[in-house]
């Protein structure tokens, strides 16, 4: 095991450690509605997002994460795991298949699937704006609104809208960009923001770089799913290879075509490098991140 995989598998268990305590079905109104949650939440996901939350708070202060980096990296994976509750939904994107496991609505019912994306969202503000001992209010709030905007109106959800409303319509290069900029990147660099501002006093100049490197990186991983759409292999990416073709999205490939979304995948993956190396030895782990996302097969 490399020495990223072993800190992605510490990451990981001490994200989902909390996670299982945050959500019980004991002693609850209606257990099936925690049920549901713990399904979309719980089975399994590379918790990519925790990590960049935990790493960039690593390369902004050299110190362990904290309670409020752990509260920021739980609030996110709430986050992302409603958005896939609700996209694979039959009337979203109508997956059978994620993480190699049935989708929610599947596993239970689609009224359950709906409530439970509701929960794990309102879980995340809940969760991360909580009192903390030691910890300024005013911090907790801005962390709250950079989660907030990342997720709505003018963030995921923006992009997941403007993704369902131009299937089988063509889109300029810059209209991809600007949809996946949401769809995908907002969530994704509000992680590496999160990560930052949970140190309490990182400068602006490093959270301007940390967010543009956020932008790079999002915009990698979203090229390197539609590679993966075409590329891989259902068994390995625990959904159904070639759902995007198979619906007309629009994506990377179709506009570049499959050289061209390499290539501009590659060069996405230099800028980000390129901005993080500024940072010396405290960025290693990021940047090896950064070759994981670009690089990985599911």
């Amino acid at each position: 095991m490399t020495a990223l995989a072993r800190l992605l598998q510490h990451y990981r268990q001490r994200v989902e450690q909390q996670l299982d305590q945050l959500i019980t079905p004991d002693q609850q109104l209606e257990p099936r509605l925690q049920q549901t949650m713990r399904h979309g939440l719980l089975n399994g996901g590379k918790r990519l997002r925790p990590a960049l939350v935990y790493l960039s708070h690593q390369l902004c202060s050299g110190r362990e994460p904290g309670v409020l980096t752990d509260r920021a990296a739980v609030a996110i994976e709430c986050i992302h795991s409603y958005s896939l509750v609700h996209d694979d939904l039959p009337a979203m994107d109508d997956d059978d298949l994620r993480r190699g496991q049935p989708t929610c609505h599947i596993a239970f019912d689609e009224a359950s699937a709906i409530l439970a994306g509701d929960a794990l969202q309102c879980l995340a503000f809940e969760h991360l704006s909580a009192p903390l001992d030691g910890v300024e209010a005013a911090l907790q709030l801005r962390m709250l609104n950079t989660l907030a905007r990342a997720s709505g109106e003018r963030g995921m959800v923006a992009g997941q809208a403007f993704d369902l409303a131009h299937v089988d319509k063509p889109l300029t290069l810059d209209q991809l960009q600007a949809m996946h900029a949401c769809k995908t990147g907002a969530l994704i660099t509000a992680a590496v923001e999160l990560g930052a501002l949970s140190t309490g006093n990182v400068g602006a100049d490093t959270l301007a770089d940390l967010r543009h490197y956020g932008d790079l990186i999002g915009l990698a991983f979203q090229i390197q799913d539609d590679l993966l759409d075409i590329e891989g292999d259902t068994a390995t990416l625990g959904k159904p290879q070639g759902s995007d073709l198979a619906q007309n999205k629009p994506t990377y490939p179709a506009l570049l075509g499959l050289d061209g979304a390499h290539r501009r995948l590659e060069q996405l993956h230099e800028e980000a490098v390129a901005v993080l190396s500024a940072y010396g030895e405290d960025a290693q782990d990021l940047i090896a991140l950064t070759d994981y996302i670009v690089h990985r097969d599911h």
